[in-house]
């Protein structure tokens, strides 16, 4: 009997790279999470391939494939070549085959966490966009932006990045989860038509993908820069305001730079400092210039109609040289704005009044972190006068806190992951949800969407800074991954357009995306306080306010939560105060607010009541200011 011929190493090769591509594109997720710390999880080829194929189906079998694999593993290739001829190069099969291995998965794994304990993945539904962006508004609505696809298939780039013209656009969406989770409860609020500086004259809604934002006083947004085209990214000169009130968009004076992957946060003046970014030259060309919005030759806005409109951007004294985008910035207790580089030998402090800049000692994790978390800790009423910083590097599980101008490196979470999201939550406590390997790497590889499953398992830290794993999300969200804390307490988590193209139950409609809820612990513990009624005013700092509820002996906090604006696991707003509780009436609450513009920036709060047990009322909006004058 003869052999059969041994292939050529040229053969082999490519059966190798035939078995990974195969292997990306069919294998779903695993069927189990590891929940025991510093566990690293199911190896590459850990999967769970789902129903077997019937013993009759025929397929033709390429006799080389067979001689090196076998019969089994060739018919296997075989299949998957059929099914991608049939229905494409990523097939619908292949996208709800894995998310319903997802949707088993996380059954299993989270049956064992309890959520008096733990809290609890709830809901699971589309949503029309990708939600690169996320910002939670003060009308209670959610804004999600991103771009329009350009690709289908999510082991490639989605994204119109290379693009020059009218297909590098962007787009945006409004949800409004009191309308539940239907298609009638998003709304399309699309930005203002540009024709961008690229050559094309090809007018189309403004690609503000990968922008920088941060709230105005008056409860709008700034977004500022985003995507020139080509280049591999170039910046646009991009400043627009969504305004909540009337759910539209205007358009301001354009940048002195372009800036793609900026950041931005807003002080205690009020304005929003815009930093770092790749300028419009492309990839490679950080710009070190500092803008400011609006110009200090205009008046900040406070009130809901004083929309800025063609209001321009002025250059802030100091220069902010990152080498790398998205710093994460804070305007901490002293008015200062802390910006601390993904890079440890660049942290610096700005401040708004002199326009300086000063070096703050370098992080001692003496290395580059990729898109990590960092949240400025509850301190009480006065504002937060420190940052936790954590995420970022896959090897590194340590979080390091900020404090007093020096840094201590403190409790570490179970795992290092990077593009997390790290969120406070009205009890103080922090909830991490989201995280893979690394840019676009899951674990198994640059665009595989097989995720180490690991990601997929939440992690919470308790107020004495003791960390704990959690239930798994259902779908792995990496980079562009997105949560807010919404008004009731849930938490909304979105984003990561690849893993959402792989997982679409329906890739030939319009819902894109998908949105998960978590309920947080304190949602099982009981019945809320009741919050009826907060003023409609702003409210004067270090004044006293009434609140009117029905249960006042009930409530043994009160607490302000500012709402989430983030993206690329950078969250430009978070901030916890506690209010401190004046006295109690029949129906009511007598409340103090904070005492300065340094403890609290002018603009929306929601504001929670708590009981004993740690369970928040349903949230209000209360805004404070106005902001301090120069």
């Amino acid at each position: 009997m003869s052999r059969p011929s041994r292939p050529s190493r040229p053969r082999l090769s490519t059966l190798v790279s035939a078995c990974a591509v195969i292997s990306a594109l069919t294998a779903p997720l695993a069927a189990t999470v590891p929940a025991a710390a510093h566990d690293t999880g199911p190896g590459p080829h850990s999967v769970d391939r789902g129903a077997e194929p019937d013993a009759s189906d025929k397929v033709e079998v390429d006799e080389a494939e067979a001689a090196v694999l076998g019969q089994e593993h060739a018919e296997e290739h075989a299949r998957a070549r059929m099914r991608a001829e049939d229905l494409g190069e990523y097939s619908q099969e292949m996208r709800t085959a894995r998310l319903e291995s997802l949707t088993r998965s996380q059954a299993k794994q989270n049956a064992k966490f309890k959520a008096r304990e733990f809290g609890a993945f709830k809901e699971y539904f589309p949503s029309p966009d990708f939600a690169v962006h996320v910002a939670q508004l003060p009308t209670g609505k959610v804004l999600m932006f991103s771009f329009e696809r350009v690709e289908t298939n999510p082991t490639k780039e989605t994204a119109p990045t290379q693009i020059i013209g009218e297909e590098n656009a962007g787009r945006a969406y409004l949800w409004d989860p009191s309308e539940g989770s239907g298609p009638g409860a998003f709304t399309k609020v699309t930005p203002p038509t540009v024709n961008m500086p690229d050559g094309r004259n090809e007018p189309r809604p403004a690609p503000f993908f990968c922008a920088g934002h941060a709230f105005l006083p008056n409860g709008m947004l700034g977004v500022f820069g985003g995507n020139l085209g080509g280049n591999h990214g170039a910046g646009a000169k991009l400043s627009l305001v969504f305004d909540p009130w009337t759910e539209s968009w205007s358009l301001n004076e354009e940048m002195s730079v372009g800036r793609w992957y900026p950041s931005a946060v807003t002080g205690a003046d009020g304005r929003i400092l815009i930093m770092s970014g790749q300028s419009e030259l492309g990839w490679g060309t950080p710009t070190p210039v500092v803008e400011r919005f609006p110009a200090l030759s205009h008046a900040v806005p406070t009130r809901k109609d004083d929309v800025p409109k063609n209001v321009p951007v002025d250059t802030f004294g100091a220069e902010a040289p990152y080498r790398h985008d998205y710093p994460h910035l804070f305007s901490l207790r002293d008015g200062k704005i802390y910006g601390l580089g993904r890079d440890h030998d660049q942290q610096w402090l700005f401040d708004p009044e002199t326009e300086t800049r000063t070096s703050l000692p370098n992080r001692p994790d003496a290395f580059m972190r990729n898109y990590g978390s960092a949240v400025p800790l509850p301190a009480g009423f006065r504002g937060p006068d420190s940052v936790l910083v954590l995420g970022g590097n896959r090897d590194d599980p340590n979080t390091y806190q900020l404090v007093g101008g020096q840094w201590k490196t403190k409790e570490p979470r179970a795992f290092g992951r990077t593009q997390d999201d790290t969120l406070i939550l009205p009890d103080g406590t922090l909830f991490t949800v989201n995280g893979s390997f690394d840019i676009r790497d899951y674990g198994n590889g640059l665009y595989n969407p097989n995720a180490d499953l690991k990601y997929r398992q939440t992690e919470m830290r308790d107020t004495d800074g003791n960390w704990k794993l959690g239930p798994a999300q259902r779908l792995p969200r990496g980079y562009h991954s997105n949560a807010v804390v919404l008004p009731d307490g849930r938490i909304m988590v979105t984003g990561d357009e690849a893993q959402q193209i792989a997982n679409d139950p329906d890739i030939s409609d319009d819902m894109d995306g998908s949105i998960e809820i978590y309920e947080p612990s304190y949602l099982h513990n009981g019945e809320r306080p009741d919050l009826t009624s907060t003023p409609r005013r702003t409210v004067d700092y270090d004044s006293r306010f009434r609140v009117l509820t029905s249960t006042p002996e009930d409530v043994e906090r009160a607490v302000l939560l500012a709402p989430t604006t983030a993206t690329h696991a950078v969250n430009f707003s978070q901030r916890h105060l506690e209010v401190r509780i004046k006295s109690r009436g029949e129906g009511s609450l007598e409340l103090q607010a904070p005492p300065s513009a340094e403890a609290a920036p002018p603009g929306y709060y929601m504001l929670f009541l708590l009981n004993e047990e740690g369970v928040p009322s349903i949230a209000k909006f209360v805004s404070f200011g106005p902001p301090n004058g120069r």
